[in-house]
């Protein structure tokens, strides 16, 4: 049996069971070819609708984190989680599977992250979240879809919410990883928010 090593990407890092509420995973890789695979929890407490940080994220992904929560606030009633958001306090870890020093803009993860702990209910199993988000909720493409895929099928993804913006890159997708990974495309966070929560 091959296990493998982080150094060399890994191996089944992501459950094939479903994480609690809050709990998301995410790919990013790096314009040097540095890839990153993440953990993002979620928790929440009664509060007054603040965000708290857990250490260790860097200047990127603190920043987009930041945007998919004032995005989340600004349309919170409009998502049917205004109250809920109002009397709640969000406490935010990313967890690096990899131990890779690489800074990531995950917004629209985040996002689905703090929806799914709001709403309590957990992403579906082995789904990774991937693409970042302006402050108005836009969507921002993926550098290139290959390696985020390929690192999420070796590692036990088997279903990738994608930007729509993103489609045209998948017909460059061998074929092996779109037999096991599934796509789902969407063209804003309550959408991959939607499809990616069981």
């Amino acid at each position: 049996m091959f296990v493998g090593v982080p150094e060399e990407g890994g191996r089944d890092l992501i459950s094939p069971d479903p994480l609690s509420p809050g709990s998301v995973y995410s790919i990013f890789v790096e314009t040097t070819g540095a890839p990153g695979l993440f953990r993002i929890e979620v928790g929440i407490s009664a509060g007054t609708g603040k965000l708290h940080q857990s250490g260790g994220m860097q200047k990127l992904m603190k920043e987009s984190l930041n945007r998919a929560f004032i995005y989340l606030k600004s349309h919170k009633v409009e998502f049917g989680i205004g109250r809920e958001v109002d009397i709640t306090d969000f406490h935010v870890e990313c967890v690096n599977l990899l131990g890779s020093n690489i800074d990531a803009p995950m917004g629209v993860a985040f996002f689905v992250a703090l929806y799914s702990a709001v709403r309590k209910k957990p992403i579906k199993a082995a789904t990774i979240i991937l693409g970042d988000l302006t402050i108005q909720g836009n969507i921002k493409a993926l550098p290139s879809v290959q390696e985020v895929l390929q690192i999420g099928m070796d590692n036990g993804a088997r279903r990738a919410c994608i930007p729509i913006e993103n489609k045209r890159h998948f017909l460059e997708v061998p074929a092996d990883i779109v037999e096991q990974v599934d796509p789902i495309f969407y063209s804003e966070p309550m959408i991959a928010a939607q499809k990616g929560l069981e």
